[in-house]
């Protein structure tokens, strides 16, 4: 019988999921650092909390798309036509945001179904509930995104 072997995997980096075990999230339920973590509820209830933000970008979108449809009229007031370009490419930009934004929740849906989720990328430790709470699709611990944003501000200072 051959045996996997570990490659590409950080220390404490949890084994990966085959499947995700189907189970009913308690409607009262909020992650606790009493609790194992990235434990089996832990994990669904940040799947589901990054689900409905996905849901509601996606919605935004949509109305975006047809406020642009419907507001194509001609002003024929230069003042107003600047007011409502600024306004369209203010919305735009959001929506140009939070594009690059699902892409990250589809990366952290997908760290999920692995097993991956809430674990640094970089060395591998619990990222921490309140950042996951607070950025549900971070990929750094705190002190290893201290440590970027450093790096990154040195570089752009030069």
């Amino acid at each position: 019988m051959a045996t996997r072997k570990r490659v590409g995997k950080r220390r404490g980096a949890p084994k990966r999921a085959s499947k995700r075990e189907p189970f009913v999230l308690p409607s009262d339920y909020h992650p606790s650092e009493a609790e194992d973590f990235m434990n089996p509820l832990q994990r669904e209830y940040f799947r589901q909390k990054l689900v409905a933000w996905r849901s509601e970008i996606l919605t935004e979108s949509s109305q975006t798309i047809m406020n642009l449809r419907e507001d194509t009229g001609q002003e024929p007031d230069s003042g107003d036509r600047a007011s409502i370009e600024s306004g369209r490419i203010i919305e735009l930009r959001t929506r140009d945001r939070e594009r690059k934004l699902l892409a990250k929740i589809d990366s952290a849906l997908q760290r999920i179904e692995d097993g991956s989720y809430g674990y640094c990328e970089e060395t591998g430790d619990p990222i921490g509930l309140s950042r996951l709470e607070a950025r549900p699709v971070a990929t750094l611990a705190i002190d290893a995104q201290e440590r970027h944003e450093r790096m990154e501000k040195t570089y752009n200072d030069d």
